[in-house]
């Protein structure tokens, strides 16, 4: 049996609550959090779980073994880091820390414990950025050219993180599984339209290695929830649409072809027989997926790693991953739009 301890019962906490009830040989025992209101609201739900506004008394009581850590991103080092170094092993709300420093000491932790350290990057557990993954690593879509990717909603807005750390995680987590490779170099154009210095809109561009540029569009200021990926290849093109109940991925046969054998050697074009663009088009692929909720997946392979040792899907370096780009991303926020150079 293993122990659970939620830690912030807020929008998140409450959701692990109720997916790490359901697994079998999984007990949630306490949930903590700052609001008295929320303790009572879960004690309601959940009876038999003991809660408490002092996250020290989850982290010290030796029959937890593992703590769900879903608190404003500025608690979350201080709690893992007492959390790990209690025996206890770590499920971190997306991103890990609000720097890259503070998540390598959180890893170097959990190796030297020997405790399962994991982030929750809930869309890596999606069945539908796996079959993404699983489409671009078959080559069905051919050299990867080009990437879009739309995350926007009118509010949460967020006091204490701007709407890059706050939606960007999400989507640079699901480029870097999909993708296996990390940006060379990042850029970020961003507006505090609401809240004086926190960006509310931004975007974002991302430059992979082999010529792959990614855009994202970020922002809390939209009138519609909008949850929407294009990957451009030069033999097909995929859209992920997470807002469709049916479809959520569609491939394309699309594409445009350079009739190479038509071109002259000094490179002029002087008739349209010389030049000739040909576009692709035939017919549309609907991938079948597996209806499963992505939060319950990731409870269920938290609670396997910690009872096998299994290394974690989204593990420290995941996350830490994560946010070196959101760190590189930041930096450029506040310059202007200034190219940041990540070291490889």
């Amino acid at each position: 049996m293993v122990n659970i301890g939620v830690i912030g019962c807020g929008y998140w906490g409450p959701n692990l609550i109720r997916n790490f009830s359901q697994i079998e040989g999984c007990k949630v025992l306490w949930c903590s959090d700052l609001r008295e209101e929320r303790l009572s609201h879960m004690k309601e739900i959940y009876p038999n779980i003991k809660t408490t506004k002092d996250c020290m008394d989850i982290i010290n009581d030796r029959n937890v073994d593992a703590v769900a850590i879903a608190t404003p991103v500025s608690g979350h080092f201080g709690i893992a880091k007492k959390a790990l170094m209690s025996g206890k092993h770590a499920l971190i709300e997306k991103p890990i820390t609000n720097n890259a420093k503070d998540a390598k000491e959180l890893i170097e932790i959990a190796k030297k414990s020997k405790k399962v350290l994991m982030v929750d990057h809930t869309f890596e557990y999606t069945s539908a950025v796996s079959k993404i993954k699983e489409i671009i690593g078959s080559g069905e879509l051919g050299r990867v050219l080009s990437i879009d990717m739309i995350r926007v909603n009118l509010g949460l807005f967020q006091k204490d993180i701007n709407v890059v750390w706050d939606l960007a995680p999400h989507d640079i987590s699901i480029l870097l599984f999909a993708m296996k490779k990390m940006p060379v170099s990042v850029k970020a154009d961003g507006m505090d339209h609401i809240q004086n210095g926190i960006a509310d809109d931004a975007h974002l561009t991302l430059k992979l290695p082999d010529k792959i540029m990614a855009h994202m569009h970020v922002s809390w200021l939209d009138p519609l929830k909008i949850r929407k990926i294009t990957i451009v290849g030069n033999k097909k093109m995929l859209v992920y649409d997470d807002t469709e109940q049916n479809g959520k991925i569609k491939i394309y046969d699309k594409g445009v072809i350079l009739e190479k054998s038509s071109m002259p050697k000094d490179r002029y074009y002087d008739t349209w027989e010389e030049f000739r663009l040909v576009y692709k088009s035939g017919d549309v692929s609907i991938p079948k997926l597996e209806e499963k909720e992505p939060l319950n997946v990731m409870c269920r392979h938290f609670i396997e790693c910690i009872n096998t040792g299994k290394k974690p899907t989204s593990d420290g370096i995941a996350g830490l991953r994560v946010v070196q780009v959101i760190e590189a991303l930041q930096e450029s926020l506040k310059n202007n739009g200034k190219e940041i150079f990540l070291d490889a």
